[in-house]
Formats: structure tokens, C-alpha cells, sequence
């Protein structure tokens, strides 16, 4: 693994003169952020050594080398759903080779369905903390030492910092957000009433079937993680809420400028 990481990360070094220390996971629907990107450089997936090829409908598959405002960034517009059929040493292996790169900040973004009942459907929510309910750990195996330690510390996986950040770049912008904790399932089956109603009593805000997985392997690398949701869907107790790929793509778009708007400011600010 160690050879295909740095493979990737010399090809990568090769097509891009300034290397960003700021990387960006786009999720489902929140890939316009891509529009206020300048000098833009785009090397498709399917041309980078060792890369898997996105196979979701809303996400193009391609990795976005620019600027956003000042800052050098570096994103992903697609991602790798473990639902897919790729093992978690794939689908986190972008972010290995970020941290490769000299990445050091990680934002990621997704879409969710809620069960706090304060929640409604565009909500934004900035996420704390997670529940881990993937069947596979994506650090299971063999550790690399020179990737991380074996037992890395997960007390504080969402930098604080970046969510206090963010909640002054909200109020000054007037956008209201939310807080709580994500939980990562599987997928690509939504969620039954049961299992919502399961997910919250264990803790849970909202759910979906990615994020997980990266921000495990980038606190890992010690990168500094800052994530959100938009709730595309409710699972509310009695009002749960027929969902579909269509629909949750719709409610993403619809949040997406206040999304980008906190997105750039928070990522210019670092």
C-alpha cells in the first residue's frame, strides 16, 4: 500500500506545481462549490495511477487543484462509498495520498438523514462527533507506522477549533446551523423507521453511508478534520420520510449556497 500511495502522490506532484496544504471531500449535490475555485486544474480519477473511479450518480469523479480566494486547495469532486463494492483501504485511499501531499486540514461535507426532531430537511448540520457502524474498520490489518500510530486517539476527531470557526462565519452570515453526531452505516439501503428510531436512541442526529471511513484515516494521519451535513431526508419519529437519491440531490442543491458560503469562508480563514 505504501508504494501505490506514493506512486499516486509523484504523479500528482508531477502535474501540479504548488501542492495546498487544504484538501475538500465534495458530497452528494455540494459539488458547485467547484465554481468559486480559480486557476483551476482538473486531472480526472480514471487517469491517476491506482485511483478508483466514482460510480455514483452527482459525484464526476475528478480531483480539482486551484484556489479559493487565497488559499491553495486541493478537491475532491466524487467520493468512494464502501456500498459500491470497494474495500475501506479503497475508499480512504485518497486520503492517504493527501496526507502524502502535505495536507493538513481536511473538510468534508455529505448529505444525511436526520432524527433530532429540532432537525428539518436543508438543514445544515456541523458535526461533532460520530458513531462508527460500518461492518469493516478502515485501519483493520497491518499498521504502517510511518501512516500513524496503532491506536489512535479519537477524543476529539472534529477539531473544535474549526466548528467554533465556523459557528462565528454562521452567525455573521446570519445562516442558521446545527450540531450533532453523525452516524456511519453501510448503506446503500435508506433507513427503515426502526433503525432511525435505534440511531437516535444511541446517540445519533443524523445518518448516512460515507465520511466515516475518511475522517478516520485522516485523524490517523493527524490531520485536522472539520465536517458537515445538509438533512436531505427526515427519519423523525412519525414522520419518517420516503426517501430517494433524486430527492436527497434536490434538498442538497437547494442548501448548497449557504453550505459553500460557510465552506469558503471557513477554508479562506485557514
Amino acid at each position: 500500500m505504501i508504494e501505490k500511495i506514493k506512486e499516486t502522490a509523484a504523479y500528482l506532484k508531477s502535474k501540479v506545481p504548488v501542492m495546498p496544504k487544504t484538501a475538500i471531500i465534495l458530497g452528494t449535490g455540494l459539488g458547485e462549490l467547484v465554481t468559486h475555485i480559480t486557476d483551476k486544474q482538473e486531472i480526472p480519477y480514471n487517469e491517476i495511477p491506482n485511483f478508483p473511479v466514482s460510480t455514483v450518480e452527482g459525484h464526476s469523479g475528478k480531483l480539482i487543484f486551484g484556489k479559493l480566494g487565497k488559499k491553495d486547495i486541493m478537491a475532491m469532486q466524487g467520493r468512494f462509498h464502501y456500498y459500491e463494492g470497494y474495500d475501506m483501504k479503497q475508499v480512504t485511499f485518497p486520503v492517504r495520498v493527501m496526507k502524502e501531499l502535505g495536507i493538513e486540514t481536511l473538510f468534508v461535507s455529505n448529505a444525511a438523514g436526520g432524527m433530532n426532531p429540532n432537525f428539518s430537511v436543508g438543514d445544515i448540520m456541523i458535526i461533532r462527533d460520530h458513531i462508527n457502524l460500518f461492518p469493516e474498520h478502515p485501519l483493520h490489518g497491518k499498521n504502517f507506522e510511518e501512516l500513524g500510530v496503532r491506536f489512535p486517539d479519537m477524543s476529539e476527531a472534529y477539531s473544535k477549533k474549526l466548528i467554533d470557526k465556523a459557528l462565528e462565519v454562521a452567525a455573521k452570515n446570519n445562516i442558521k446551523v446545527q450540531q450533532g453526531v453523525y452516524v456511519g452505516t453501510q448503506g446503500p439501503t435508506f433507513e427503515t423507521p426502526a433503525e432511525y428510531r435505534y440511531f437516535h436512541i444511541i446517540g445519533g442526529d443524523a445518518v448516512g453511508m460515507s465520511t466515516v471511513p475518511e475522517v478516520i484515516v485522516a485523524r490517523h494521519a493527524g490531520m485536522d478534520v472539520f465536517a458537515v451535513s445538509v438533512i436531505t431526508d427526515l427519519g423523525v419519529e412519525g414522520i419518517v420520510e420516503k426517501a430517494s437519491h433524486e430527492e436527497v440531490q434536490k434538498a442538497a442543491a437547494e442548501a448548497q449556497p449557504k453550505m459553500t458560503l460557510i465552506m469558503k469562508e471557513l477554508v479562506e480563514q485557514f
